[in-house]
């Protein structure tokens, strides 16, 4: 798959990487061209630096890893308002918040949601925004594997977004539609706060099971059927 990244930092470059590891091929800009030159040599030879206007043409899906302050301007920049984007997966990795404080930069909704209303007519995948792009590609066990919380409101988007996910050794939980991306997007700020109070976010929240809780309760935590009363 020829897969589109907006954006030439840390994150695109290593995503970028741990894709053309899985076989894939990548087109990559920003609004620097020599800085998507350079993101381009990193990647490695299978990638390329186009120019913003060529992006949507040339990618089957577009990953978006820009800052939150960058992201609107970033899909002006391919077309988005005029529907550049129109009918493809767009993953949004942007993560809205303050670094110092952990907060939340939206006022109401979701940076996922600013990329819809930009990206005129995308099927906007919310994505990749939790873990660190040093993360992938993870190679260690698949039981260990890291799980990816996505959400977006086209299921052919979302299973594409997962199987992108998949071929870089995550798991991927769907947490419903794209009105559920704020909560994602609050969920790396509550993470940062963690660490920043010198805690392991890992220890931070239960360790739940699923399939435990899909098996219902044991037999002995069951109340006993009521029993007939006697009869005289």
């Amino acid at each position: 798959m020829k897969i589109g990244i907006l954006g030439t930092g840390n994150l695109a470059a290593t995503l970028g990487r741990a894709w053309v590891s899985a076989g894939h091929s990548i087109v990559i800009t920003g609004r620097n061209p020599g800085h998507a030159m350079a993101a381009a040599e990193e990647i490695g030879a299978a990638a390329v630096a186009v120019g913003p206007r060529d992006l949507a043409n040339l990618a089957d899906i577009v990953v978006v890893a820009v800052s939150w302050d960058g992201l609107e301007s970033a899909l002006m920049l391919v077309g988005g308002p005029e529907g550049a984007l129109a009918g493809k997966t767009v993953v949004d990795c942007t993560n809205p918040i303050d670094y110092a404080t952990g907060r939340l930069l939206p006022a109401s909704g979701s940076a996922a949601e600013a990329a819809a209303r930009v990206a005129a007519g995308a099927n906007v995948i919310k994505a990749l925004h939790l873990f660190a792009g040093t993360s992938w590609p993870f190679t260690g066990e698949r039981d260990a594997a890291p799980v990816v919380a996505i959400c977006g409101d086209d299921p052919d988007a979302l299973s594409l977004a997962g199987a992108l996910i998949g071929d870089i050794g995550g798991h991927t939980a769907v947490l419903g539609g794209l009105d559920a991306a704020r909560q994602a997007e609050e969920t790396a700020g509550f993470v940062m706060r963690v660490v920043a109070a010198g805690a392991n976010p890992r220890l931070a929240v239960p360790d739940v099971d699923p399939s435990l809780l899909r098996a219902g309760p044991r037999r002995s935590d069951t109340a006993s059927p009521p029993q007939p009363a006697a009869v005289n």
